[in-house]
């Protein structure tokens, strides 16, 4: 019997391929909505479609698997604006995003207040959080300041570690 603090040997270590490793677990989400304010003008939209998303979340550590939330979520089209947008997912991910912020802001806060490396991040996330990061995307998240966006001075500028690049904005960014 396993309690707090109790060693608890990985079922997975030793494994070499992805084929024997556990299947995630699946947990359903819905953001559908049959009408949803425009954002743009605040007329009400009606649901033209709905799509699904996959997001890696924290795993189960009963199971010793992964989990996965698989959001089904709704587009919209306004008719006064003529666009098309989508339910807010921003509380779950960033926009384009595969992890939830909840995997964000954990490998972000052991590699800088903890001081691990990008590899042993990596490997910490698989081993007690049963969620896969490569560290190459850990390495991006901690150098973006954990999210994406504009630059430290509003401007779009790709961070390519050049000093004294002009970016597309045609500014000067000083990296």
């Amino acid at each position: 019997m396993c309690g707090p603090g109790a060693y608890r040997p990985d079922p997975t270590e030793g494994m070499t391929a992805i084929a024997d490793l556990p299947a995630p677990e699946i947990v359903p989400s819905s953001r559908t909505d049959k009408r949803h304010p425009c954002p743009r003008c605040g007329h009400s939209a009606y649901r033209d479609k709905q799509f699904q998303r996959t997001l890696h979340d924290l795993g189960n550590l009963d199971l010793w698997c992964p989990r996965d939330l698989v959001v089904t979520y709704s587009q919209h089209y306004c008719t006064k604006c003529r666009k098309y947008f989508n339910a807010d997912l921003s509380d779950l991910a960033p926009p384009g995003g595969q992890y939830t912020h909840r995997v964000i802001d954990l490998a972000v806060r052991l590699v800088v207040e903890d001081g691990l490396p990008y590899r042993p991040t990596s490997w910490h996330l698989w081993r007690d959080h049963r969620v896969f990061v490569p560290f190459a995307t850990i390495q991006h998240w901690v150098e973006a300041g954990g999210k994406k966006g504009a630059g430290p001075h509003g401007h779009r500028c790709p961070g390519l570690g050049l000093g004294g690049f002009f970016g597309v904005c045609g500014r000067r960014c000083a990296l």
